[in-house]
């Protein structure tokens, strides 16, 4: 699966938020890359600012373009609200559920343990990571050692996470619910979804 393997750094200081994760050189390094970079830069234009708050969203759930752009197609073709559906489909990922649920302690690490097949919905093995959950489905680590003890350390390092309200979580028994879709208010997303659709809608 394509996945981006660049410098994660040098694109949270691009933008000024801690797109990957909490990093110490973005709180000393408080300007964009480059040896420019604590200069002033000329006024970014409307499409740069769409284009900028989409690769925000992009980066941070970590898609490539074409499925990215697959997700805003999706959303387009439901009835809704479209940038709030379009959140949705990116939160009710099976990786993004992984992560959220405290069993990867970022989101590409949720993601490998989907690829890597320690995770199954409903009983049944779902090695995909961009599986769509539903409301009452029932994700679990498997019973193998591998797969609890990299659960495991997954809960004790996000532990300081809370699960959202829209999950719940037996860390006992490695298990996870979806009960309810995420609202908008919910999800807090780090960037403009609107101006997203409209960057697409040109």
């Amino acid at each position: 699966m394509a996945r981006y393997t660049g410098p994660r750094v040098r694109i949270s200081r691009r933008f000024g938020i801690p797109i990957f994760g909490p990093t110490k050189y973005l709180e000393r390094r408080n300007y964009g890359p480059g040896v420019h970079g604590p200069k002033s830069r000329r006024k970014t234009t409307e499409y740069g600012e769409g284009l900028n708050e989409k690769q925000k969203l992009r980066y941070y759930y970590g898609l490539m373009e074409k499925q990215f752009r697959g997700v805003y197609e999706k959303a387009k073709n439901r009835r809704g609200i479209t940038g709030e559906t379009m959140l949705q489909i990116l939160e009710t990922r099976l990786d993004n559920v992984v992560f959220h649920l405290g069993f990867g302690n970022t989101r590409a690490a949720a993601r490998q343990m989907v690829n890597h097949g320690h995770i199954t919905v409903n009983g049944r093995k779902a090695a995909i990571a961009s599986f769509a959950l539903k409301v009452n489905d029932v994700i679990v680590v498997k019973n193998h050692n591998v797969s609890r003890q990299l659960a495991t350390k997954g809960l004790e390092v996000s532990a300081s996470r809370a699960v959202p309200d829209w999950l719940s979580l037996d860390k006992e028994a490695f298990k996870g619910t979806v009960m309810r879709i995420p609202t908008r208010d919910e999800i807090q997303p780090i960037a403009n979804e609107q101006a997203v659709v409209e960057f697409y809608s040109r």
